[in-house]
């Protein structure tokens, strides 16, 4: 993988305003924030997508992540908020290096909206889904 503006952001490079680091994960504070408080949570290990990321660096991440939220919020007064985590240019990910937006909702919030044009799922497509998914995890 290719030196991303975030590889630059932990190696120091690029100043941020860090709020958490540890071994495997840095988080900063978004620089183009919807709303205050806006947290990246990135893996150290240099991963475009969530897929490729290994497991040791996703659980890590995992660890530290409702901590982090957790301390987001106390600081920005806030109850509400979204974790946000894109795959690819078409799921709108900016930068090709894993990252979790930890995004504060106050009552005035502004910026993320979320529409879902949802579906239907038959259950014919469910069942024949569903064992397609268990036979990939089968294959470790």
């Amino acid at each position: 993988m290719s030196e991303t503006i975030f590889t630059r952001i932990i190696k120091g490079q690029i100043p941020s305003h860090r709020v958490y680091e540890d071994e495997k994960v840095f988080a900063f504070l978004d620089i183009a924030p919807l709303s205050p408080g806006h947290t990246l949570v990135v893996p150290k290990e240099p991963a475009a997508t969530l897929d490729v990321l290994s497991e040791e660096s996703a659980a890590a991440v995992g660890r530290v992540l409702p901590r982090i939220a957790r301390a987001v919020m106390a600081a920005t007064g806030t109850r509400d908020y979204n974790v946000l985590q894109n795959n690819g240019a078409a799921a709108h990910q900016a930068v090709p290096h894993v990252h979790f937006h930890v995004i504060p909702r106050p009552d005035d919030a502004r910026g993320l909206g979320v529409g879902w044009p949802s579906g239907r799922l038959e259950a014919d497509a469910g069942k024949r889904m569903a064992a397609a998914v268990v036979a990939e995890l089968a294959k470790g």
